[in-house]
């Protein structure tokens, strides 16, 4: 079953009527919101890019919080649109998001056991990302809990106060950079031009 950003949207007010801290769903708006700017902007030069399917994923790909817990997110947020019967297409956001260049390792916040979770490993090691979903991996990492815009730098480093450095943040921090620098060079400017707010969240 397909989705679009409208009933992505819906989904999440649906669940923001059952949190007491509904953070992370405007964090997911943001994400969604920024993904289809830059999916625009992409379009603009000539790219291939589904601007709502960008901001489809980008509002869905927290949906696994829905409970209230950050813990185990991923795989509870792809169970929940399988189990509301959607397309491998938009459940794989869930996957995805957090995990830069095809290893579970790579991630924020702390160091996954690949063997806790072999259908997660294997899955982000062979996953062929779509651009639309590199655009929520960037934008992710953009914006933190709340409907703002940071740099990269500046979000990094909140993850790092909020939940400590570890031995694999240097390698998430240069795979985030190359991922930022991807974008740049496709849009032919930096990414941070489109986001004029930014400046003001310094």
């Amino acid at each position: 079953m397909k989705l679009n950003s409208s009933r992505a949207r819906n989904l999440l007010e649906i669940e923001r009527q059952k949190v007491r801290d509904d953070r992370w769903i405007e964090h997911c708006l943001c994400v969604g919101d920024s993904a289809g700017k830059i999916a625009k902007a992409l379009n603009d030069k000539n790219y291939n890019v589904d601007i709502d399917k960008a901001i489809t994923l980008g509002y869905l790909h927290d949906i696994g919080k829905y409970n209230g817990e950050s813990h185990g997110h991923v795989m509870r947020g792809y169970n929940y649109l399988k189990n509301k019967g959607y397309d491998e297409e938009y459940c794989n956001i869930c996957l995805t998001h957090s995990y830069l260049n095809n290893d579970i390792v790579c991630t924020a916040g702390g160091i996954p056991n690949p063997e806790d979770n072999p259908f997660l490993t294997e899955f982000i090691k062979n996953h062929e990302y779509t651009i639309e979903e590199k655009l929520i991996n960037i934008c992710d990492l953009m914006c933190p809990q709340g409907a703002k815009v940071y740099t990269i730098d500046k979000r990094l480093i909140d993850i790092i106060i909020r939940r400590g450095a570890y031995s694999n943040t240097q390698y998430h921090i240069k795979e985030t950079y190359k991922l930022k620098e991807y974008f740049d060079n496709l849009l032919g400017y930096n990414l941070y031009d489109l986001f004029p707010e930014i400046k003001g969240n310094l």
